[in-house]
């Protein structure tokens, strides 16, 4: 211990959102019906917590906390504790806690897991129970539900830290304590515990290493071992592998063959240390294993030896797989990374230093070198300076010859940089591992690296490095503002030594000012580059760039004068360098380089250039297993298919983009995701959807300061409100947005959203507001930036135009749509257009345009939209069949399930909801939840609200029957087809 840090207990629970609401569930089931369900997770990650959260939350009868007696070789038997469960139970509902049930013995396991297999019919009987998942589930819980505990998410892990820290730990404490934890909450608190308060606040260095055997015993409950010395050198192997490879797992040959290679052959007798006795199975459960041939002291010879599990040569003596271990095809893993760890860093140092050893002579000249130079280098032992050693790790892991992913080269250059004694060397080799961290998309592995590469002496090229990796991560995963600041820092320092990598930052310092919103910001950081010069004073004639190199520059200038000509409104200077930078992209391969083509594609409005470039980007990095990249680039196929009016596509990328944003620790990328997938959900009879992402969005919007993420989750706020029929409440949402003001939306974004808010605002009679803001459209739309301007613009002065001009703008609209593609605005047009008509008793006509655009809101998934067409058809006598409803019932109730649909026509006869579950065989709450759907779907606010709906539609499906019969009996009289 190196410190007295005081930590408080955490004021609640953070995260399990997902445990909880399945705990809750339990637990509000409890009064009709027993239950029963099982918490898993790794040592540390809070199974104890949330069974102390569910037995506070219990407030229907008495909650038990049970455990083995005292006597352990007293059991009670499965159906004596059933009726003693059963008798607890007969006044009031009880919740049954078992924590660490694993630990009970296996007759009282197996009594235990009898009784709760039984509860559901048992009576009001809740039976929780955790167990540790560092080690197989016993059999006898199989059957039981599970509920799994993952770790922390980034976020989450901080919110915890800041609880239990009260926020003092210093920013570059607080990310190398986050990234130690790695999401394990009883892990974090121990490394907090560890800490000093002065370590803690940054005015003293941190222990090294941060996460000592200590802190990791501590969380994990104790130094895990196993039962005999081959086994713990099985653990101590399998763990050592580990701190190298790309997974979790290790490949179970190097394992047996480092494992021969530990000791020397001792020849007859036993082995030293070892001892006589069975050889160790490496099965993953009874049964025959592979036998090595290796004697008791692991030596060749006969006797019983190391078993693979592969079902050959049998030793029956071998000893099972220590239950830390997992045997999957040929390759082992703990069940538990922290255990993992905590079996390296418990160990002996010597016994630690000869397995790396023994994994490095395994490892030579079996193609994986930079892996073998790892192990000997951990074989050294501590951190003293081996230059020799330190060298040669860097260059392998510099030379992209050498196979080798970017976690295990960023795991090189960072133990080069910890046996490196030059300060400015150690501070390169540290911000190259950090470089290598964020394209492994590890953003909380880079930030203690480029924290550690902090170096005043080291030269401006290598701070400049680390700023500009500083930056970018908080581009990604922090306020931009901050990572505005840090890119022209790094400009800055970059500019006499690496002109071309100054550039790259002042432009990725000009996308954190967009992403912001800061428009002068944006300017100021894309003025003209100065002249550069052939030389730098200190260094001499500088090296001629390869093609890669000045192909990458050029991309970088190209882009940097288009985005500035086009900001400035010299539109005539805009397309040339923009247009130049996607040509370059249809022939390049590098993903930064079609990121930026994908990028100036979307600036021109050419939305086919934007997906192609996106999708190559996406493949090469992919390719090269860039996992920082794959957000970005799925980022940008999702706006080129948003823009281009194909919806379904852009939620389709948008989703994965999620997912992998949120997986490489990018919360601003996810933001961004996550408006996407708001703006598709307008268009989807997915209120709740939109409010989802919006909510998420904007949370980390405010927070981190993205403009344009707020803005496009606001204005999918405000299509869904104007496509589920509320102009007033769309108009108030888009005015803040597109109106001049301090409060307008991003400068590159609100235009977008400008005809969403003149049909909102014509439709509340804000007809004056609607047109104040044309003029600016007008000026977008001659640009050619956006391929639906032109029509958006037509249509827009159809609404506000006097009907002797609203016809024929409606047309030229419709032409315009024709020409541009898209069938989610074309419909759009077309049902404004079926409505006026309709309006001036033109029935034939508004028909033909309401049909079009039904079929077109239909064809894109527009729900919401389509249910406004099948109303407006109704209207004129039509009847429209409704998909999956059909034809007699009315838009709004073909917005619910069958399920939701079932319960509306119950309440709407006036069953309560107990009733209604009754019937439908499903509990009370479900009844209320699905209520809650329908009213929010239906937009009603009462019962007697839902009944008359019901009502209604019901008189609508008996007037459609009869009409249907009249047409019948018509055809059948007249002879009449169908």
């Amino acid at each position: 211990m190196t410190g007295q840090t005081t930590v408080r207990t955490a004021v609640r629970v953070h995260g399990r959102s997902a445990q909880r609401r399945a705990l809750r569930a339990m637990l509000d089931a409890l009064p009709t019906h027993g239950g029963r369900l099982l918490l898993a997770g790794e040592p540390g990650l809070g199974r104890t917590t949330l069974l102390q959260w569910a037995a506070r939350s219990f407030r229907a009868g008495p909650v038990l906390h049970l455990g083995p007696g005292p006597d352990v070789n007293a059991h009670l038997t499965a159906g004596q504790l059933l009726d003693t469960l059963r008798a607890a139970a007969v006044a009031a509902p009880v919740l049954v806690c078992v924590d660490d049930a694993h630990r009970w013995d296996a007759p009282a396991r197996t009594a235990l897991a009898r009784a709760a297999r039984r509860l559901s019919t048992a009576g009001r009987v809740g039976l929780l129970l955790t167990v540790a998942s560092d080690r197989a589930v016993g059999p006898e819980f199989a059957r039981l539900p599970v509920v799994h505990l993952d770790p922390l998410a980034p976020a989450r892990a901080a919110a915890l830290l800041d609880d239990v820290t009260d926020g003092a730990a210093a920013p570059a404490v607080r990310e190398q304590l986050l990234a130690e934890a790695e999401g394990n909450p009883a892990l974090l608190v121990a490394l907090v515990r560890r800490l000093s308060p002065a370590e803690l606040r940054g005015h003293r260095p941190l222990p090294s290493p941060l996460a000592d055997a200590g802190a990791l015993a501590e969380a994990a409950g104790g130094v895990p071992t196993g039962p005999s010395a081959q086994a713990r050198d099985l653990l101590l192997t399998v763990a050592a592998a580990g701190e190298a490879s790309d997974g979790s797992d290790a490949d179970a040959g190097l394992v047996r063959d480092a494992l021969r290679r530990l000791r020397p052959a001792p020849g007859p007798g036993p082995g030293p240390g070892l001892g006589p006795g069975p050889g160790l199975g490496l099965g993953a459960g009874p049964g025959p294993g592979l036998g090595l041939g290796l004697g008791p002291g692991l030596g060749p010879g006969p006797g019983p030896g190391l078993g693979l599990g592969l079902g050959i040569d049998a030793d029956p003596d071998a000893e099972p797989l220590p239950e830390q271990l997992v045997l999957a095809g040929d390759r082992l893993r703990f069940r538990s990374p922290l255990v993992r760890r905590t079996v390296h860093a418990t160990a002996a140092a010597d016994r630690r230093r000869a397995v790396h050893r023994a994994l490095a002579e395994a490892l030579d000249g079996g193609g994986h070198r930079l892996t073998a130079l790892l192990h000997r280098s951990w074989s050294l032992g501590g951190t003293a300076p081996a230059p020799a050693s330190a060298d040669r790790l860097a260059a392998t892991a510099a030379d992209g010859a050498v196979p080798a992913s970017h976690r295990l080269r960023a795991i090189a250059y960072a133990r080069a940089a910890e046996l490196t004694a030059d300060g400015a060397r150690r501070a390169e080799r540290y911000t190259a591992a950090a470089e290598q961290a964020l394209l492994a998309g590890r953003p909380e592995r880079a930030r203690p690296l480029l924290a550690a590469a902090r170096d005043r002496a080291a030269p401006d090229a290598v701070r400049g490095r680390a700023e500009l990796l500083r930056g970018v991560t908080e581009l990604r995963d922090g306020p931009v503002g901050d990572a505005h600041q840090s890119l022209l820092l790094a400009a800055s320092l970059l500019a006499a030594d690496d002109p071309a990598e100054a550039a790259t930052a002042a432009l990725a310092a000009a996308d954190a000012a967009w992403a912001a919103g800061d428009l002068p910001a944006c300017l100021a950081t894309l003025a003209p580059e100065p002249p550069l010069r052939a030389e730098h004073p200190s260094h001499g004639p500088a090296a001629a760039p390869g093609p890669a190199a000045r192909t990458a520059a050029a991309v970088v200038h190209d882009h940097r004068v288009g985005m500035r000509a086009l900001l400035e409104g010299r539109l005539d200077r805009a397309g040339a360098p923009l247009g130049q930078v996607v040509r370059r992209g249809r022939t390049g391969d590098r993903p930064e380089t079609l990121l930026r083509s994908a990028a100036a594609a979307l600036l021109l409005g050419d939305v086919d250039a934007a997906r192609s470039g996106g999708a190559r980007a996406l493949a090469a990095a992919r390719q090269l297993g860039s996992d920082a990249l794959v957000p970005q680039a799925l980022e940008y196929l999702a706006y080129a298919e948003l823009r281009a009016g194909r919806h379904p596509q852009a939620r389709t990328h948008a989703e994965e983009g999620l997912r992998t944003a949120l997986r490489a620790g990018q919360r601003n990328t996810a933001a961004h995701h996550r408006a996407v997938l708001a703006l598709a959900a307008s268009i989807e009879e997915e209120p709740d959807a939109v409010a989802r992402h919006v909510t998420a969005a904007l949370d980390t919007a405010r927070r981190h300061g993205l403009a344009q993420a707020a803005t496009l989750a606001q204005w999918a706020t405000a299509r869904a409100d104007l496509g589920r029929g509320r102009p007033f409440d769309a108009a108030d949402r888009l005015g803040l947005l597109v109106l001049p003001g301090p409060g307008r939306g991003h400068f590159a974004v609100w235009r977008l959203a400008v005809p969403c808010f003149v049909e909102a605002a014509v439709l509340a009679g804000r007809d004056e507001d609607a047109r104040r803001v044309l003029t600016d459209f007008a000026d977008w739309a001659a640009f050619g930036a956006d391929p639906q301007a032109a029509a958006q613009l037509a249509r827009c002065h159809a609404l506000l135009a006097n009907a002797e001009h609203a016809d024929a703008l409606y047309r030229r609209a419709l032409d315009r749509h024709d020409e541009a593609g898209g069938d989610f605005e074309r419909a759009r047009t077309a049902l404004l257009y079926g409505k006026w008509l309709r309006r001036r008793r033109r029935p034939r006509e508004a028909r033909g345009r309401l049909g079009a655009a039904l079929a077109g809101f239909e064809r894109c998934g527009a729900g919401v939209w389509a249910a406004q067409a099948r109303d407006e058809l109704r209207a004129l006598g039509a009847a429209p069949r409704d998909p999956g409803t059909g034809a007699g019932t009315p838009a709004r109730l073909g917005r619910l399930t069958p399920q939701q649909l079932r319960i509306a026509r119950q309440v709407a006869e006036g069953a309560t909801n107990r009733e209604v579950a009754l019937t439908l065989a499903v509990s009370t709450r479900t009844v209320d939840y699905h209520l809650r759907k329908v009213f929010a779907a239906l937009g009603v606010r009462s019962r007697l609200e839902l009944a008359r709906m019901v009502g209604q539609a019901e008189r609508a499906e008996e007037a459609q029957a009869a009409q249907d019969a009249r047409g019948a009996g018509h055809q059948e009289k007249t002879g009449a087809q169908p």
